[in-house]
């Protein structure tokens, strides 16, 4: 565990969790199925070198890790939710600052500011109660 949380660390951990979320399984409905056999033709027999393959499931700890990061999102305001997520996303600076009609260093620095907020609220709930 992390003894001091700082603003590198929480923004390390929310776009882990991001990559996290990405490399879950698709939802599907369930049900429907096929019985046929997988045919593979002549064409499918090699791996096609421009085809983007998916990563492997995460494992449980990354999704533990990311059921942690998804709480600490409850701590920031809907607005700040999505700055946050945007940034983990890889989003660049000029979308986010279109998203949220505003200069791309007022966005910067209000993610810095909600990264700070995660940071604080986490240290504090860390610290043992003196008596």
């Amino acid at each position: 565990m992390v003894e001091v949380w700082t603003v590198e660390t929480v923004a390390d951990r929310f776009v882990d969790a991001a990559r996290t979320a990405r490399r879950l399984p698709r939802v599907m409905v369930q049900g429907y199925a096929s019985t046929w056999p997988i045919v593979i033709l002549p064409g499918d027999a090699y791996p096609d070198p421009h085809k983007v393959y998916r990563l492997p499931p995460p494992s449980p700890q990354d999704v533990e890790r990311m059921l942690e990061v998804m709480r600490w999102v409850q701590m920031l305001e809907l607005d700040e939710r999505h700055l946050v997520w945007m940034r983990a996303k890889r989003f660049d600076w000029v979308e986010i600052s279109k998203r949220f009609a505003c200069d791309r260093t007022t966005a910067w620095r209000r993610w810095k500011r909600d990264m700070q907020v995660v940071a604080d609220l986490l240290n504090r709930q860390a610290q043992p109660l003196k008596k």
